[in-house]
């Protein structure tokens, strides 16, 4: 939710009250080896603190504050604080703490969880600990595109996840293309963006209806609005 502080327990607790299925959020360890919810690897630029994350404890994380008194979270307080029925999409964004995250989304109820990264090694470090939860392979250059008939069967893949980026980079009849040929595959459409404009611009959404299974928006009204227009939800 983009009007509550970004990765923090409030934005995600709205998000489900405005009638989001699930969130997205994005993990790092800290120095004492606790999984924190941070987009970035530091800490400067969504709260009133400065440092790496990974160089400090999760006591002195606690000290900063993300907006409107909201404190930086762990994994386990997300999992708590959410209903049962709201899915968790958990970006890993460091190595590192995958062995500890895999561990907590054991112990949680995995099948309401999809782990995802653009960060190969990273969802093969996972599959070493997890071979049954849902996997997304995020997508940002075009290269990784040839390696995901693999990496669907080496990492049992349960979708691609597509920025809308993509489409004023590569086209959109190319954009179409790929996502056919993902489905093609068997593999599954998660599409997200930086900028929810791209999901409304040239009606790119509804063009692409019929193609995606699930859409990351940081406007979740707007969002569940036009999906009902488009008779998605």
């Amino acid at each position: 939710m983009s009007r509550f502080p970004e990765n923090s327990l409030l934005a995600f607790r709205k998000a489900i009250e405005s009638g989001a299925d699930g969130i997205e959020l994005d993990v790092w360890l800290t120095g004492d080896g606790k999984v924190i919810v941070m987009h970035d690897e530091t800490i400067d630029r969504t709260s009133d603190m400065s440092g790496r994350q990974k160089e400090m404890t999760l006591e002195e994380l606690r000290k900063a504050d993300i907006g409107m008194g909201e404190r930086i979270p762990t994994l386990e307080e997300v999992f708590a604080v959410l209903p049962e029925g709201a899915l968790i999409n958990v970006e890993l964004k460091d190595r590192d703490a995958v062995e500890k995250v895999a561990e907590i989304v054991k112990a949680n109820n995995p099948r309401r969880v999809m782990v995802s990264s653009f960060d190969i090694e990273a969802l093969r470090e996972y599959r070493k600990h997890d071979e049954e939860t849902t996997m997304g392979l995020l997508i940002d250059r075009e290269e990784v595109v040839p390696l995901i008939p693999k990496l669907k069967d080496e990492l049992n893949l349960w979708s691609i996840n597509v920025p809308m980026e993509a489409i004023p980079l590569l086209g959109f009849e190319k954009t179409l293309q790929a996502l056919h040929w993902a489905r093609s595959l068997g593999l599954k459409v998660v599409l997200w963006t930086e900028n929810d404009g791209l999901f409304y611009a040239d009606d790119n959404l509804a063009r692409l209806k019929g193609l995606f299974e699930v859409v990351i928006a940081n406007d979740v009204e707007k969002m569940i609005r036009y999906l009902r227009e488009l008779g998605l939800r």
